[in-house]
């Protein structure tokens, strides 16, 4: 498998104050990446970066992806070379219905036209998968979506724009019993559809389930402190983080 993403000795800060301290890690194409740590460790500080959000300035370090360098590149950049970040609180957006913005998504992403009918059916087919009602795709973007329902959104972006790299900030946060059986099974639709590569920002085991975890990362104080396999999951589950602290 040839590398995917590359993260060396990466710095960055908001407000003046340093969050990641030196991270380093990389991810091969069509493997499954997961990141765990305590509350305010630095873990969406690192997703955020990779996607190049504007609230964190990168102070050192370089990011690679596709082996060019995209440190300085702009978020939508990253997304058309294949990047995709969910977001812990999705934003409601007025006005714009869930269909409009993911057939706008998709045509800046791929850089190609769709019609109407068949991104339709693009859409239907990825709804269900996420037993979503197709009413959805007709209401304003997560404007009155319970916390599942945009959860689902999220996953429902993922099925459609397929990137070579998602990651996917605590989407189970929050999330009832069935609503994660549910995110989880649009997770492994995507790994199944695309072999795609995951980059899986979470507290919760039960979304690994449908997955095989090739690589565990625990970053605690804004650095990357113990990496391992699947194992290192069942251990942190089993004692926490405290020896990481």
């Amino acid at each position: 498998m040839s590398e995917l993403l590359k993260i060396t000795d990466l710095h960055t800060a908001a407000d003046g104050k340093e969050i990641l301290h030196g991270v380093s890690l990389a991810v091969n194409e069509g493997e499954t990446h997961i990141i765990m740590g305590p509350n305010g460790a630095g873990k969406s500080t690192l997703g955020s970066a990779i996607m190049g959000s504007p609230e964190y300035t990168v102070t050192g370090g370089r990011i690679e992806f596709l082996g060019g360098d995209i440190t300085e590149e702009a978020p939508d950049k990253r997304a058309k070379l294949g990047i995709f970040l969910s977001f812990q609180n999705p934003v409601e957006i007025p006005g714009i219905t869930l269909s409009s913005f993911l057939r706008s998504a998709y045509e800046q992403v791929t850089g190609e036209r769709i019609k109407l009918f068949e991104f339709k059916k693009k859409l239907k087919a990825a709804m269900e998968v996420l037993q979503m009602d197709a009413a959805y795709a007709d209401r304003e973007l997560n404007v009155g979506f319970s916390g599942g329902e945009k959860k689902k959104a999220e996953i429902l972006q993922l099925l459609v724009l397929k990137p070579k790299l998602a990651i996917l900030d605590e989407t189970d946060s929050g999330l009832d019993v069935d609503a994660v059986k549910t995110v989880s099974a649009g997770i492994k639709a995507y790994k199944e559809q695309t072999g795609g590569s995951l980059l899986i920002i979470t507290h919760n085991t039960k979304i690994l389930e449908a997955l095989t975890v090739d690589r565990t990362h625990i970053i605690a104080d804004g650095r990357l402190v113990a990496e391992g396999g699947a194992e290192l999951v069942d251990e942190v589950i089993a004692n926490g983080f405290e020896k990481y602290i």
